[in-house]
């Protein structure tokens, strides 16, 4: 919030210094100061963070990703589309470090609800859900979910992985499987004894 708070001040500063010079007659410094001027009123629209937590991402360096992230403190003050992926990267990085499926479908279903703006990150989204839901035994839920990551993927990026997964749809173990297979909790019989 503080951050925040500066920022403000700092853009509402850096305009009014820009008007006083041209108000002054100083046109040559006040063309030049436009430019500092828009970075800052751009830095409202697109924060920092995000974009070196997305590009640590793509690097796989998920430990500066998860920094980055982490200094967000209050994303709730950004624009809702930035909000979005904050929540679609803690949930992608939650995957890789084992947060708990659970919380990281909450925060990557949050995202998309919020509004991801490229298809091909709602894509990646929805893939990463069916990946999900296949390990969790949702295997209708699963196969949805791939259709429409499927239908999104319009540059045919995440074709090779989305046949991986609907190859992998006919080893997953349904709901009912799952839950007979943690009652017995793989127990195995005992031989007889001669």
């Amino acid at each position: 919030m503080i951050g925040f708070i500066i920022r403000v001040i700092i853009a509402l500063a850096a305009l009014f210094f820009n008007v006083w010079l041209f108000y002054i007659g100083s046109w040559g410094w006040g063309i030049t100061m436009i430019l500092p001027l828009a970075l800052i009123w751009l830095s409202f629209w697109r924060n920092e963070n995000v974009i070196i937590a997305l590009y640590q991402m793509r690097l796989g360096k998920q430990e500066k990703a998860w920094k980055a992230l982490n200094r967000i403190k209050s994303p709730k003050f950004l624009p809702k589309k930035q909000h979005a992926y904050v929540l679609y990267l803690k949930g992608m990085l939650g995957l890789q470090q084992d947060i708990g499926f659970a919380q990281c479908e909450q925060l990557i279903r949050k995202g998309l609800s919020m509004g991801l703006r490229t298809k091909q990150d709602q894509a990646v989204a929805k893939m990463q859900l069916a990946g999900i839901c296949m390990q969790t035994g949702r295997k209708n839920e699963a196969k949805m979910l791939l259709a429409e990551a499927k239908k999104l993927d319009k540059n045919n990026m995440l074709k090779d992985q989305i046949s991986t997964m609907n190859k992998q749809m006919g080893m997953v173990a349904s709901r009912n499987q799952m839950r007979m297979a943690q009652m017995h909790k793989g127990r195995k019989k005992m031989p007889r004894k001669r």
